[in-house]
């Protein structure tokens, strides 16, 4: 049996979606919900019986017969609470129209309803929207399973219908120019690029135009500016003065806030600095007044730097120009200033450029020397990657992980990603010839939060490292398998006689763990591995606009155990933590938010996800408003010991605009970058 959807889609017919309504409705007129299967089986036969053999029975019409069906044996308070449940989703679903213009064909959130009309579904030369979420997600299933034709497979829309549901149940979401480019004109899919930047002033202004057509189609760049000699050094073919890469970085700054990613995605770069270039110390504090908005910046270090600050020695700082010694300066006055900047204003990171070159797969065809903007994929230059997430907080059952269907959801978003590599368009040849030569793809996770709480794990516990552990090692060993048995199917990466590896591998790279901003929204979980904000924040996002956004989870176990009230949640929003209010200390042990968890725990874990992820993680250690400049000092050393690739930290209220923040008392807010 087919069943018609409310957007005029036909699917097929499931009978424990009727069976998990009429359970639901059971429970919440206290009755036996054993009862739902045999009510849903008597649903099952008067469909069969009205609509066999040629009819096909809307969504609408199944309800009608839950209804009656349920009052047919008695249950005239369960029918009541169905027929009030279906009114009260008609109602949300014109109040969600109402407020966003979109038709809410998958039941989102406001929220993500919101974002997905800001940003990913397609609008009309008015700037009306055109298409719904749920024809969105079939633009793209059909646009990345089309590449399947071209390895002679048969059953395409089988292969189309498996990625739709993988997106639309939120199980895996790709990354965003995926879900805003695929199908359209612009066909530009991948999200991360780095881009070489040479020390003339033609390779500078190739790589500020590569950079300014990468951010119309939806891409972030990545920039070593290393490479450029230094301030006051000569320019010989004029007889002037160099600038300096400091200079030249505002130039690219600017571009990016001109572009604005064709106003569907704000400009994003990540710059670097290697710690012995004569201009480091302008470069570290570069943004201590608020400049360079359109940049995320990271010294890129070595564990030798480290050992020379611990050993107060001195950096030999060398001139690209010529390679030779302009003199020297103590490696703890480096160090010393990137603490104090990071403490200020949340810049700069750092990068070890040695721990990503060791975990380089095709070291012959160049070194790593930069990463996309948020720092989880390092990149050679002119290569690209595409991303995507699996919803971990999806993957729990009976108080552990659901391994069987995690295991299925990553081989077929492993198969996705690999699609999506030629079904892209890319907007420069050498980019092209680098992506299809080494295939990187970049698996990650959102909603480990989420799963923790549902795991009933603290953040902060050694629990918590051995759950990251264990769920990254299983997802890396499935992405692998679904690799293998993609380059038995369809061959190797091109690069595969070159690179590392020696058994059959589809794809040079596999696993990233990224900050999925804006796909968890619309995956409603918690974003990459960070712990939870907060429980009651406000997410400020694309351009200004202002998400109240309330944890699902935590509604309804404050309702279970009956200590919700609107009060409370008043109150949750203004203090941004559960301490200190009459709330059971096992819930505010679970709830601990990123400013409740101690620096320590934030770098312990991104350093149990790094053990098992091909490529980086992108992870913002939070602090308090009040953290010193010790903590952040704390924090980079123990990325070093723990073999992270980088560390962001970002204090509290460093920043006049951010990405989240929580109402206090005081009218102002409280902010992290994610």
């Amino acid at each position: 049996m087919k069943v018609k959807k409310r957007d005029g889609r036909i699917v097929e017919y499931e009978r424990k979606r009727i069976e998990e309504a009429i359970r639901k409705a059971l429970a919440a007129t206290h009755e036996d919900e054993s009862l739902a299967p045999s009510l849903a089986e008597e649903v099952e036969k008067k469909l069969v019986e009205k609509f066999t053999p040629d009819g096909i029975p809307s969504v609408e019409e199944i309800q009608d017969v839950v209804e009656g069906v349920l009052i047919k044996n008695k249950l005239e308070n369960t029918a009541r609470a169905y027929i009030l449940y279906r009114k009260r989703r008609s109602e949300i679903r014109k109040t969600k129209k109402i407020l966003t213009g979109v038709h809410d064909d998958l039941k989102l959130s406001i929220n993500a309803l919101t974002v997905l009309e800001r940003r990913y579904l397609l609008k009309d030369e008015k700037g009306k929207v055109i298409e719904t979420p749920g024809e969105l997600f079939k633009r793209v299933a059909k646009n990345i399973a089309e590449v399947e034709r071209n390895y002679g497979v048969k059953d395409v829309e089988k292969i189309e219908e498996e990625f739709y549901r993988l997106m639309t149940s939120g199980r895996f979401l790709p990354n965003s120019p995926t879900l805003m480019n695929a199908g359209t004109s612009l066909q530009q899919l991948a999200a991360c690029f780095v881009l070489p930047v040479g020390d003339s002033i033609e390779e500078i202004f190739d790589a500020l135009k590569y950079a300014a057509i990468i951010h119309k189609t939806g891409g972030g760049t990545g920039f070593n500016f290393s490479h450029l000699r230094p301030k006051n050094d000569t320019v010989l073919s004029t007889g002037g003065i160099a600038s300096g890469p400091v200079s030249f970085m505002r130039i690219f700054d600017t571009m990016t806030e001109v572009i604005k990613q064709g106003g569907k995605r704000r400009g994003a770069n990540m710059g670097i600095l290697n710690y012995n270039h004569p201009d480091i110390m302008e470069f570290i504090t570069c943004k201590e007044h608020g400049d360079f908005r359109n940049f995320n910046i990271s010294v890129g270090v070595t564990e030798e730097f480290f050992e020379l600050v611990k050993k107060d020695g001195d950096v030999e700082l060398i001139n690209p120009r010529t390679g030779k010694s302009t003199g020297k300066i103590k490696a703890k006055t480096i160090f010393e200033t990137i603490v104090f900047q990071a403490w200020k204003t949340g810049d700069p990171g750092i990068v070890f450029l040695d721990r990503l070159e060791r975990d380089n797969p095709t070291p012959s065809l160049g070194k790593i020397e930069a990463t996309n903007p948020c720092g989880e994929q390092p990149l050679l230059p002119y290569e690209a990657c595409n991303l995507g997430s699996v919803n971990l907080s999806l993957f729990v059952k009976n108080r552990d992980i659901d391994f069987e269907p995690l295991e299925n959801t990553v081989k077929l978003a492993v198969r996705f990603l690999d699609n999506v590599i030629d079904a892209s368009r890319y907007p420069l040849p050498e980019i092209e010839k680098m992506v299809r030569g080494n295939r990187k793809i970049g698996l990650g996770v959102m909603g480990f939060a989420d799963m923790l709480i549902k795991l009933k794990i603290p953040y902060d516990s050694e629990e918590a490292l051995r759950t990251a552990e264990r769920v990254m090692k299983f997802i890396k060993e499935k992405a692998e398998v679904a690799s293998r048995e993609l380059a038995l199917e369809r061959g190797n990466f091109p690069n595969h006689g070159i690179s590392i590896f020696k058994e059959p591998r589809r794809n040079a790279t596999l696993t990233t763990i990224a900050p999925t901003g804006s796909i968890s929204i619309i995956a409603g979980c918690s974003s990459g591995i960070e712990p939870l904000f907060s429980i009651v924040f406000m997410r400020n996002v694309l351009e200004g606009t202002e998400l109240l956004e309330i944890n699902q989870e935590f509604e309804r176990i404050a309702k279970e155990m009956g200590f919700y009230s609107e009060e409370l949640i008043h109150q949750v929003a203004a203090r941004g933590t559960l301490e200190n209010l009459n709330i059971p200390e096992e819930v505010k042990r679970i709830f601990r938010t990123a400013h409740d968890i101690s620096p320590e725990w934030h770098i312990r874990m991104q350093a149990a996800f790094q053990k098992y992820v091909d490529n980086a993680v992108s992870k913002t250690v939070n602090l308090r408003y009040e953290a010193t400049v010790e903590d952040v000092r704390r924090v980079f050393w123990l990325g070093y010991e723990l073999g992270v690739k980088g560390v962001t930290v970002y204090r509290d209220r460093s920043k006049e605009e951010q990405v989240l923040y929580k109402r206090i008392d005081t009218g102002g807010c409280r902010i992290c970058r994610i």
